[in-house]
């Protein structure tokens, strides 16, 4: 199904967003709506920008291509697949997040993004202390907290012991620890940019080392901060692993430890890792790359042992003891070591990290105020006092209820071009806020001043968002190609992908028709065994001969815990990757084959089992995908049928020029 969409999301166009120049030529029409030249135009050019050029296809494939694509647009809008709410609902979440890169101001984002890349780079140590106000609390509770803060300061500066006052002031629990869980004193350990709330980031970092920050405000209060030290980040690597699965996760009753063991000891003999992952390793993604992983950074995998290991080898070519994770047994060898990766390469990933994180306040200032330099904003200058009237005794309490006067909840709050924005609005979002907030009971003015700043620009974010079909023509352009593309996918789900898995009579009719595209090769019944010594080998291919069990096999050579020989029973293709290059399918018992390494392989052949005809259960999911193609071949005809199609001949003719 993912290849079949391939081609589709290549094609994605909007095709209404912007007017035709009245020289521009028509196509072709499908029941007599045009579709020009600039638009194939558009779809062929971005083509050749985005797929290798080995991959490209001559324009009369395109226009094919293209066609087929109207033609199923056509079919959507008639089965009005546009309406269903699952649609409209995904449609709703792309448009969300297709608005993202457009909330956005370039110049802040790119300071923000170079100063969190310089941070990456390294690792502070810190340690602080807390003393908790509320984001609302009155200006004389405010001062209050900041001065006891100072106070603390001071006598740190002094001399006293900055973990002694944390564990007597500061308001973060962890400081003093309890009966489960000891006492950090304010000892955060080593962190790095994203793992704090921005502000704290920015005094961990922007103090020297030995020195306790001026009182820095966050959300939780004011806190004190000293840095106790600053590293460099440790980068990434590059190893390979051998994986057994645990036994409840593969099929085998062999035990993957004891095997595991065995490979390992091999390893030590001197046989090829990478040999050894290709033969044994079930991971077989890695494992036909001789066992090598993808680059990765502390944090990036799903289990904690495999990284704790793979960062605790130090010279290259190190290979680990085996060890158990939550995914079987690993033997871990180290490829190589990388630092950070340049500024270029993370640039990316930290503009996506930055706009979800605290830091994003700076780029939406910078927005808020180029959307006021956009549109014409009215604000009611009464509006706050009104609501501080409404700020009773009651406020924070459960009992509080939005008021009844219809005239009050008309009010414009404030207005946004012909947009207004009631009392009602405001009051229904003070409502909601308030409910977090009934434990603490903040001052009802902070509460109210906090959350009409918060409201409007929320609501002015909201607008601008709402309105970026008019203000950007690259949006109104990628959003329609998103559009058309989803509706697409839904009708090829509908039409094709779900047919072909759920209709079981056409598709072994299908298989039935086409048995001689899957046919089995020839295949051995038999058993592989793998020496890491010559001597080995020959004792191993003497003792299958005599007809000795493999069990029999083992005692004979493997010994004082040396693992000389591991067999690898089961039914192998011609061709497969276990079987030694130049083996030929004989009965009996081959010759030992050797590649130059340390790697030497005998294989018994019990039977020789005669090509033969795929059963459908064995390679079903292969068969669907060629139903799929099927199908959509046929019901392209069938549309074709069904809609009149007509081609200007002559633009046709043209139309490699008219493109360039």
């Amino acid at each position: 199904m993912k290849k079949n969409i391939q081609l589709f999301l290549l094609l994605f166009v909007t095709f209404t967003s912007f007017g035709q120049n009245e020289k521009d030529k028509v196509l072709f029409t499908i029941e007599d709506e045009p579709t020009y030249v600039s638009e194939f135009s558009r779809v062929y050019k971005k083509n050749l920008d985005i797929i290798d050029e080995k991959d490209q296809k001559e324009i009369k494939e395109y226009f094919d291509l293209f066609l087929e694509y109207k033609l199923k647009l056509k079919e959507a809008e008639k089965l009005k697949l546009h309406e269903k709410d699952a649609y409209k609902k995904e449609l709703a979440g792309y448009r969300k997040q297709l608005s993202r890169n457009y909330l956005t101001d370039a110049n802040a984002t790119e300071k923000l993004v170079k100063e969190a890349y310089d941070r990456l780079q390294k690792e502070v140590k810190a340690s602080h202390i807390l003393i908790n106000v509320s984001q609302d609390a009155s200006p004389q509770d405010t001062l209050t907290a900041y001065q006891k803060t100072m106070s603390v300061r001071k006598s740190i500066i002094e001399g006293a012991d900055f973990g002694q006052m944390a564990m007597q002031h500061s308001d973060d629990p962890s400081a003093k620890g309890n009966d489960r869980i000891p006492a950090n004193k304010g000892d955060l350990g080593y962190f790095s940019a994203f793992r704090m709330v921005y502000p704290f980031e920015s005094a961990a970092f922007n103090t020297k080392v030995g020195e306790v920050s001026m009182p820095i405000r966050t959300q939780f209060g004011y806190h004190i901060i000293k840095t106790e030290d600053i590293r460099a980040n440790v980068g990434e690597v590059i190893v390979a692993h051998i994986l057994l699965l645990n036994i409840k996760q593969n099929e085998s009753k062999e035990d993957p430890q004891q095997k595991i063991k065995d490979i390992y000891s091999q390893i030590q003999s001197g046989a090829d890792f990478g040999k050894l992952a290709k033969r044994y390793s079930e991971d077989r993604s890695s494992g036909v790359n001789d066992g090598k992983l993808p680059k990765f950074g502390r944090g990036r995998l799903r289990s904690k042992e495999f990284e704790e290991v793979a960062f605790s080898l130090k010279e290259l070519g190190e290979i680990s003891k085996p060890f158990q994770s939550e995914f079987g047994w690993h033997i871990v060898k180290l490829i190589s070591k990388h630092g950070m990766k340049s500024y270029e390469e993370e640039k990316p990933n930290l503009e996506r990290r930055i706009k979800n994180d605290k830091r994003a306040g700076v780029i939406n200032s910078s927005i808020l105020k180029k959307i006021r330099n956009t549109y014409t904003i009215t604000e009611n200058e009464n509006a706050k006092s009104d609501f501080y009237n409404l700020a009773d005794a009651t406020f924070f309490s459960k009992s509080w209820k939005l008021p009844t006067d219809e005239t009050f909840l008309n009010k414009t709050l404030f207005q946004i071009e012909d947009a207004k924005v009631t009392y009602k609005d405001f009051a229904t979002f003070l409502l909601k806020n308030r409910a977090r907030t009934m434990v603490k009971k903040p001052e009802a003015k902070g509460f109210i001043n906090r959350y009409y700043k918060e409201f409007r620009d929320k609501e002015l974010m909201a607008f601008y968002e709402n309105d970026l079909e008019n203000i950007s023509e690259d949006f109104a352009a990628i959003y329609g190609e998103y559009r058309d593309g989803l509706l697409l996918f839904d009708l090829m789900e509908t039409e094709i992908w779900e047919r072909a898995k759920t209709d079981t009579i056409g598709l072994e009719k299908f298989f039935n028709n086409h048995k001689e595209d899957y046919q089995w090769k020839k295949r051995i019944e038999g058993v592989i065994a793998s020496c890491t010594q010559k001597e080995a080998a020959e004792n191993v291919q003497q003792l299958l001969k005599e007809g000795k069990s493999l069990d029999e096999i083992k005692q004979e050579i493997n010994k004082d815990s040396k693992v000389s020989v591991i067999f690898s029973p089961g039914v192998y293709e011609e061709g497969h990757r276990n079987l030694p290059k130049g083996f030929k399918l004989e009965q009996g018992v081959s010759k030992i084959f050797n590649d130059g390494s340390t790697d030497f392989t005998i294989v018994k052949v019990n039977e020789i089992m005669p090509a033969s005809d795929k059963k459908l259960s064995e390679i079903k999911g292969k068969v669907i995908s060629d139903y799929q193609v099927y199908l959509e071949k046929e019901w392209v005809k069938t549309l074709k049928e069904n809609y009149e199609v007509k081609i200007n001949k002559r633009t046709y003719r043209k139309l490699k020029k008219l493109v360039k």
